[in-house]
């Protein structure tokens, strides 16, 4: 993967955030005086205020631990990987899979993640997240998509 496609998919990502104590992912649509105005990432999107002790993570700034060279890595890249391995959806599911299919199937995508940092609750939101993505930010693969084409034909 070239570092154009990465910074391209990690650019995509800096408007989508988590909000902890609160599920699914948020469009980050303008800040306020009393926070953070958020749009949901669902069916029916919701707009509200998220005030500012509210824990938010950009999704841009989260990376996954691995035991290889890098410390980490981006989020932006592992869902470019799943992308790759998996398609448009990932099938598994996290309500009924075991620990062991989950792990298997992180190690399938990121085989270097540093199993004593990275829990099965951590595999589950990646999964999740990576479906909203999927169905309700398309963009954010195709323009990714783009520039690994991009990438191809200047090598070439």
């Amino acid at each position: 993967m070239s570092e154009q496609t990465e910074i391209k998919g990690m650019e995509l990502l800096k408007d989508i955030a988590n909000v902890s104590g609160k599920g699914g992912l948020f469009r980050i649509l303008k800040p306020s005086r009393a926070g953070v105005i958020v749009e949901s990432l669902a069916e029916q999107p919701e707009k509200t205020l998220i005030g500012p002790t509210a824990r938010v993570s950009v999704l841009k700034d989260v990376s996954i631990f691995t035991d290889g060279e890098e410390e980490s890595v981006a989020l932006a890249d592992v869902f470019l990987k799943i992308r790759e391995v998996h398609g448009e959806q990932v099938e598994l599911s996290v309500k009924t899979a075991s620990d062991k299919e989950l792990l298997e199937f992180l190690n399938e995508i990121l085989p270097e993640f540093d199993r004593s940092k990275v829990y099965v609750s951590d595999i589950k939101k990646i999964i999740t997240w990576f479906n909203l993505l999927s169905k309700f930010v398309p963009e954010l693969f195709e323009a990714a998509e783009v520039e690994a084409e991009d990438a191809s034909t200047e090598k070439e």
